[in-house]
């Protein structure tokens, strides 16, 4: 079976939501258990509320802190967790929402209490929270990105124009069937032979992409000096270009007649450095550029 990363984002959320929410309930009861604070030792803590607006009438005891706290962090975060067990996507979203909403509860503590360890550690939670949210949403998004091969009927076996792509999440592969299918173009996938997928994959490019390095691909199985034009759909990694295309386009020096373009990343730059070295390893001018900004399978062309 696949490994998972999204399921273990979500367990990792679930645990923050739980423990969050678990927390402010008992917090909120001891305080409505007994508004002095005694029970708790918050008592001598009553007096740093009078800087807050409508003290006279709100902060005089622990009744309305105690409310907000049962609202505010607990029973909202027994919801997203039940909504998270439930496997319901609201529950991903309002998991990181309320790890920020706890960082924005903190930071009036900061505002009114000395510094001290147990607030410190609640804005760590919350901001750990948000993250594990955040993670959660784009793990949940590119396990359930997909697409149908045969919904790009278009795609030829015999044409004068081949589409070239290297894809490891699957969103640079849509795109490359998408224009070979309105181009009545052949399709090629370049094909690397270092490890490109899941969270080591991530990484691993990640190395590649960052010190400019070709990767090692499949022996290319496809005359590419029989096609008047091709074009080559490339991811960015880390601002460069993808290291399995850097690879094809030096194999493909000099076997290329036309060339364009078309990079899919998820900034709004138009990549310069990337189109010249392109132009550089083949010897050849682009004819044409096109940008593509892609979030987790949503796209908009720039």
């Amino acid at each position: 079976m696949k490994h998972s990363r999204y399921k273990i984002a979500r367990n990792f959320l679930l645990f923050w939501t739980l423990f969050i929410g678990i927390g402010a309930l008992a917090g909120s009861s001891g305080m409505l258990l007994d508004p002095t604070g005694k029970a708790m030792g918050m008592d001598t803590m009553l007096p740093y509320f009078q800087v807050l607006p409508l003290s006279n009438y709100l902060y005089q005891n622990y009744i309305f802190p105690g409310i907000a706290l049962l609202i505010v962090n607990g029973i909202t975060n027994i919801t997203a967790s039940i909504l998270l067990i439930l496997k319901k996507k609201s529950g991903i979203v309002l998991g990181g929402i309320f790890g920020i909403t706890l960082m924005l509860w903190i930071c009036i503590q900061f505002v009114i209490f000395p510094f001290n360890f147990m607030s410190t550690s609640y804005f760590i939670f919350g901001f750990c929270q948000a993250i594990t949210g955040y993670m959660t949403w784009i793990f949940y998004k590119q396990e359930t990105f997909s697409f149908h091969i045969e919904d790009y009927p278009g795609i030829q076996t015999e044409s004068s124009h081949l589409v070239v792509y290297f894809s490891r999440m699957g969103y640079v592969k849509k795109q490359a069937y998408i224009l070979a299918s309105q181009k009545k173009a052949q399709i090629y996938e370049i094909k690397a032979k270092e490890l490109t997928e899941g969270t080591l994959g991530f990484w691993w490019c990640g190395r590649f992409g960052m010190h400019r390095w070709p990767m090692k691909i499949e022996e290319l199985n496809i005359n590419l000096e029989k096609f008047q034009h091709v074009t080559i759909c490339t991811p960015i990694w880390v601002f460069s270009l993808a290291s399995p295309v850097r690879e094809f386009c030096v194999q493909a020096k000099g076997k290329i007649k036309e060339v364009d373009y078309v990079l899919v990343h998820h900034t709004r730059g138009n990549y310069d450095s990337v189109i010249e070295e392109m132009d550089q390893l083949l010897e050849l001018k682009h004819t044409s550029i096109l940008n593509i900004q892609c979030h987790t399978g949503q796209y908009r062309k720039l």
